[in-house]
């Protein structure tokens, strides 16, 4: 607070001093010999701008705290108790810009809270339909039928991310924790993706004793274990090898590790850093086309909020295993 003070005075200082420095200049070339009243013209001077500066300081002593104070809260950045004109004037500056602040942050969250609930809505919306044309396509084994139920199982994952991306927002408000039996967890995964797993050539293989249980939210497991599935099988797709789900306790039986591994392309030792990054696809994305470099970002983002943890490890040509730790 004093260094703040004393840094905004010390131009008003020097000039007084320059000053009583001319005046004395001009007395002195005039002829005016007389030292002891020169001294104590000058301490009457440097008196006075000392009394000046210890009113200002006592009278703004708050102000210059506040200024000086890292701000904790913005609503206590606008407080202010003082009288003098410049700190009352600057208060009210910064009361008028937290207002208006505060009406531009209500409106653009009434428009997101509206933009969410309309795609929660549309994406609703959309199951309907959709599932009436897999129920159709489900009836008849044509080609073209099988080519439909394809784009259908593509348009139904996407529905499904855009959902989670929407809720993510408000995760704390959708998350539940309770004993889920993985094995239980992985065959319902693998279920979901069946009809993925036969148009892709690519085999499902469940290793988790039936008894193996951790605590966790199911619905967000559901959500990351499809995400984690549905790249495994689409980097696999066409292979004939298996996708691999296993699951363990660690030697300290203080966790435990469920593993998706593909046996597929993998992926290149350049992208292994930046695969959960948000929209980043990579060299395997940009082979596929259908990639949205979101699948990876989101699963990371739920793993955390979940208090869990997420490793990968690939290699290219041999596959990738994606750890969770629970």
């Amino acid at each position: 607070m004093k260094k703040l003070f004393w840094r905004e005075h010390l131009p008003l200082i020097l000039f007084v001093t320059a000053a009583l420095f001319v005046v004395l200049l001009v007395f002195w070339y005039d002829g005016y010999d007389h030292p002891v009243t020169a001294a104590y013209a000058v301490f009457l001077g440097l008196t006075i701008l000392g009394g000046y500066l210890a009113f200002r300081y006592f009278t703004h002593r708050d102000f210059y705290e506040r200024l000086s104070q890292p701000i904790r809260s913005l609503e206590e950045s606008i407080k202010h108790n003082e009288s003098a004109p410049l700190p009352t004037a600057l208060s009210e500056l910064m009361e008028e810009q937290y207002r208006q602040y505060r009406t531009v942050m209500e409106e653009w969250e009434r428009r997101r809270k509206e933009h969410m609930i309309f795609m929660n809505q549309w994406v609703h919306q959309m199951k309907t339909p959709l599932s009436v044309i897999e129920m159709i396509t489900q009836e008849d084994d044509n080609d073209a039928f099988k080519s439909l139920s394809e784009e259908s199982d593509r348009i139904r994952r996407g529905l499904e991310m855009v959902l989670y991306m929407s809720r993510l927002e408000t995760f704390e408000q959708d998350f539940s924790v309770e004993p889920v039996k993985l094995h239980q967890a992985a065959v319902e995964a693998v279920h979901e993706n069946k009809r993925y797993f036969i148009h892709s050539h690519v085999y499902p293989e469940v290793r988790i004793d039936s008894d193996l249980t951790v605590q966790t939210d199911a619905k967000w497991l559901r959500f990351i274990m499809l995400q984690l599935l549905s790249n495994a099988i689409k980097y696999s797709a066409g292979t004939g090898l298996k996708v691999t789900i296993q699951a363990r306790r660690t030697e300290d039986h203080r966790h435990v590790v469920l593993e998706i591994t593909d046996r597929g392309m993998g992926i290149p030792p350049s992208d292994l850093k930046r695969v959960f990054d948000p929209f980043y696809t990579g060299e395997n994305g940009r082979k596929l086309k259908e990639s949205t470099g979101m699948g990876l970002y989101l699963v990371k983002e739920v793993v955390h909020k979940m208090n869990h943890q997420i490793e990968l490890e690939s290699e290219p040509g041999r596959g990738t295993t994606v750890r969770l730790i629970f």
